[in-house]
């Protein structure tokens, strides 16, 4: 995605009225016409930006990662030097948080997962991985620059094993109704921080 479509205020107003539809009558029941009816904008403007729903979907869950990005570059800014206890805190409670049931992304990636069949569909989720492990190995290379992380770490192999985890957390999070059987936000830092030490 580009600057210019980053920041472009009609794009912003579909992803945020779809994430509302979304919250209101879940992923299978919104349609483009609800949010080309709820977002006032043509059917025009809203496929100038994508193709269909799921492609939509898709950008939604991609601005959550840019997202979490632009608040890590943050966190890590107000680091100490060498501590990557702040940045691994964040990291870790972004998993928590992007797995949680009532969560938008959630859904919506649960939604995705469960057409996989098709052919775009398995396109967008790709593309969103792909983005999502190339996003958390800039954070490894970070910590590394920033000598809280050892060079050792093969950064590029240790996202791919968090993307694993984390989409591990989503499925169980969608299936366990109770909290007792869910993995705590603290093991996880916990389990995080040893491994990247």
């Amino acid at each position: 995605m580009s600057d210019t479509t980053r920041i472009n205020a009609s794009f912003q107003l579909i992803l945020d009225t779809a994430e509302k539809l979304i919250q209101q009558k879940g992923c299978r029941q919104t349609t483009l016409q609800d949010i080309i009816e709820h977002s006032g904008l043509s059917k025009g403007a809203i496929y100038h930006y994508v193709s269909g729903k799921d492609e939509l979907f898709g950008l939604i869950l991609e601005s959550k990662v840019e997202l979490m990005n632009d608040q890590f570059v943050s966190v890590v800014s107000q680091a100490a030097a060498r501590d990557a206890t702040g940045p691994i805190r964040f990291a870790t409670q972004s998993m928590s948080n992007q797995s949680e049931d009532q969560q938008v992304s959630n859904a919506i990636f649960i939604y995705l997962l469960g057409q996989i069949d098709n052919p775009k569909v398995a396109a967008v989720l790709q593309k969103l991985y792909r983005y999502a492990v190339k996003t958390a190995t800039q954070w490894i290379e970070t910590g590394q620059t920033a000598g809280a992380i050892p060079q050792t770490i093969d950064a590029a192999k240790m996202a791919s094993m968090f993307m694993v985890f984390t989409y591990g957390l989503r499925v169980q999070n969608m299936i366990e109704d109770s909290t007792e059987g869910r993995v705590e936000m603290d093991d996880i830092f916990k389990i995080v921080f040893r491994t990247l030490q």
